[in-house]
């Protein structure tokens, strides 16, 4: 364990952490709704620190990225544990209880990225953000050793600790899961300002792109799919979103997500977006091929979670020579 940041002590052996903003109020011997994070006699711990339960070779098009060096393997690694409470939680074995893990030091992790090739390591799976003492650590030797840092994340983390890690951060997907924040308080546990926040500074300092998970009857309407798009274009234009299709899953017993919700809310996306993507659609339809915005050109060509850069030449795109807005 290493003793955790952010956080203060209180009377009678309580602490209380300030890495997120669920504020957690946590006696002796107990740990955080995140799980990772443990008072231990009057101390507050990162108890996960170093504990990789989950470890994989992943296309970085399955995070979703599909702007930040497209067609590439990266190593992916998670510990356990979440500070939000989605129903429908697709990593449940491991962001809802302790698991046992491997102990991996962040130089270990650098090793693992270079023998197998990966431009870096993606945090991923599970929530990065509640490892954040892992993260300080590892993510610095990983710069260092000429490779990229990647989250795949909530966002559900307050500004001070979000600020000190972003300089050390290459690119992340956030999941914006509504943009109505009932459907955060209510139904999943967190903070909708507090995800927009943490979108609207890392645009300023890395990569991102977006995930929307559309689940019927909870955050596809029209009006709300025009909100949230709205929200995204106002970041601005080139601003990369994907909308994943939503599967019956962990406590979350609603219907799959109709292909044509998806197709809809594509539509009403791509009036103001450039890059619009759908997920977890049978067949991976044009929806996930990346095209130039000026000419149509096709850039990239996807299937499944394989891709094929194709019309792009010298950071441009090959037939009217815009330049592309990736990081290859």
């Amino acid at each position: 364990m290493k003793e955790a940041r952010y956080y203060e002590q209180l009377d009678k052996g309580f602490v209380q952490c300030r890495l997120c903003p669920k504020a957690c109020r946590i006696a002796d011997g107990r740990a955080g709704v995140c799980l990772g994070r443990v008072n231990s006699g009057g101390k507050l711990y990162c108890e996960s620190y170093g504990k990789v339960v989950s470890m994989a070779m992943d296309p970085i098009e399955k995070k979703p990225l599909f702007h930040f060096y497209p067609g590439t393997q990266i190593l992916s690694v998670a510990t356990y544990g979440c500070n939000l409470s989605c129903p429908f939680c697709q990593n449940s074995e491991i962001s809802k209880q302790r698991v046992e893990g491997r102990e991996t030091t962040p130089g270990q992790l650098v090793e693992l990225a270079r023998q197998n090739d990966s431009p870096g390591v993606c945090f991923t799976y599970t929530e990065p953000l509640v490892w954040f003492e892992y993260l300080m650590d590892a993510c610095p030797q990983v710069r260092a050793a000429g490779l990229k840092n990647v989250l795949v994340t909530n966002g559900m983390i307050n500004d001070e600790p979000l600020r000190e890690l972003l300089p050390f951060v290459d690119a992340m997907n956030i999941d914006l899961k509504s943009i109505r924040p009932q459907f955060y308080s209510d139904f999943i546990g967190g903070d909708l300002e507090t995800v927009k926040n943490t979108i609207r500074i890392a645009r300023r300092e890395c990569h991102i792109e977006l995930t929307n998970l559309i689940i019927p009857g909870k955050n596809d309407s029209e009006t709300e799919l025009k909100e949230l798009v709205e929200f995204v274009a106002g970041l601005g234009r080139d601003t990369v979103l994907h909308f994943s299709r939503y599967f019956p899953h962990f406590r979350c017993d609603a219907p799959a997500t109709p292909v044509a919700t998806l197709e809809r809310a594509y539509l009403i996306a791509r009036k103001r977006l450039d890059y619009v993507y759908l997920g977890n659609v049978a067949g991976e339809p044009a929806q996930s091929n990346t095209c130039c915005p000026e000419c149509g050109n096709l850039l990239v060509e996807r299937y499944f979670f394989s891709a094929r850069v194709k019309g792009i030449q010298n950071a441009k795109c090959r037939k009217c020579g815009r330049p592309v807005d990736m990081v290859l």
